[in-house]
């Protein structure tokens, strides 16, 4: 991944993805994450060009989809579908039924998108995060 890391990078401008580089998306903590046994970093390759990603996590109970991104030109041809399901595969080895993920209110793309892929939307969770660092 570390080595894809500027192409990823591109990838999740491209589609919009907050993007955190002084924090949770610098080189140094991406490479912390890959570390951990928690942390799933897949992408989606065409001819040796970077076309997808996602980041899947789990805390021991329920798994999450963080940063699902793939290439406008490959956009509805089942490449985030497989993604997908690649993390949901690799989280139910785990033990993980449950999987989950937050996707803000204005993003209709990708609430479109998983609700085709069968996830519920729960308009009665509030998300609250409280940070050390306002850039992670």
């Amino acid at each position: 991944m570390l080595k894809d890391y500027d192409s990823v990078i591109s990838l999740w401008k491209q589609g919009d993805i907050p993007y955190r580089p002084q924090g949770r998306d610098s080189k140094e903590d991406i490479r912390r994450q890959l570390r951990q046994a928690t942390s799933l970093y897949y992408v989606a390759e065409n001819d040796g060009v970077i076309i997808g990603v996602i980041l899947g996590t789990h805390d021991g109970r329920k798994g999450w989809i963080n940063r699902l991104a793939v290439t406008p030109a490959y956009h509805r041809k089942g490449i985030a579908r497989r993604l997908v399901e690649e993390v949901e595969h690799h989280l139910a080895a785990r033990g993980i039924d449950i999987v989950a993920c937050l996707i803000e209110n204005w993003n209709a793309t990708s609430m479109q998108v998983f609700d085709r892929f069968g996830y519920t939307k729960h308009d009665e969770i509030l998300y609250y995060s409280k940070r050390k660092n306002k850039r992670i």
